[in-house]
């Protein structure tokens, strides 16, 4: 159904044009991108030797849906910019199938027994998601951000690399 491929720099003018606003961009990115998003703050990522980029390519269809990342960490991985563009196929497993795509490729490629993410508290379509998956909150790990003077609470969710191979999810 779902592949993860190399997002490249061509890639950038349609992830670009995905995002839409300020609100969008937090939700998607974190705090680390400011609007508008431009090739520059991509290219940074590109460019990082521990941040992985990919685009959400939809064989059936034959063409991208979405966007995500892996941020190498010390000791774990990090599940991050998350993003289906089209809101009309969220809530039909693509989601689901993105995150066991992004631990698959983390616990195979790098040596860390642990994956982490971070999602907004108000955002419980993903936290749903990640917990479906075997994600677990870590109540110790929480940050705030402010945007439009309102607060929003980030939380940190965590799976070990038992829980995702042993399948009892």
């Amino acid at each position: 159904m779902i592949e993860l491929l190399p997002f490249t720099r061509k890639d950038q003018e349609e992830l670009i044009s995905k995002i839409k606003d300020k609100r969008m961009l937090l939700q998607f990115a974190g705090p680390a991108y400011h609007f508008p998003l431009t090739k520059e703050q991509l290219e940074q990522d590109l460019d990082h030797e521990n941040r992985f980029m990919f685009k959400v390519f939809d064989r059936t269809e034959q063409n991208t849906i979405g966007h995500a990342q892996i941020f190498l960490k010390e000791h774990t991985f990090l599940l991050g910019r998350i993003l289906i563009w089209d809101e009309n196929n969220r809530g039909k497993g693509y989601g689901k199938k993105i995150v066991q795509e992004l631990m698959q490729y983390g616990f195979s490629h790098f040596d860390r027994e642990t994956a982490e993410l971070n999602v907004y508290d108000w955002n419980t379509g993903a936290i749903e998601c990640y917990r479906k998956v075997g994600f677990e909150m870590d109540p110790d790990v929480m940050s705030e951000v402010s945007i439009d003077n309102e607060l929003w609470l980030s939380l940190n969710m965590k799976i070990s690399r038992n829980t995702f191979e042993s399948g009892k999810i």
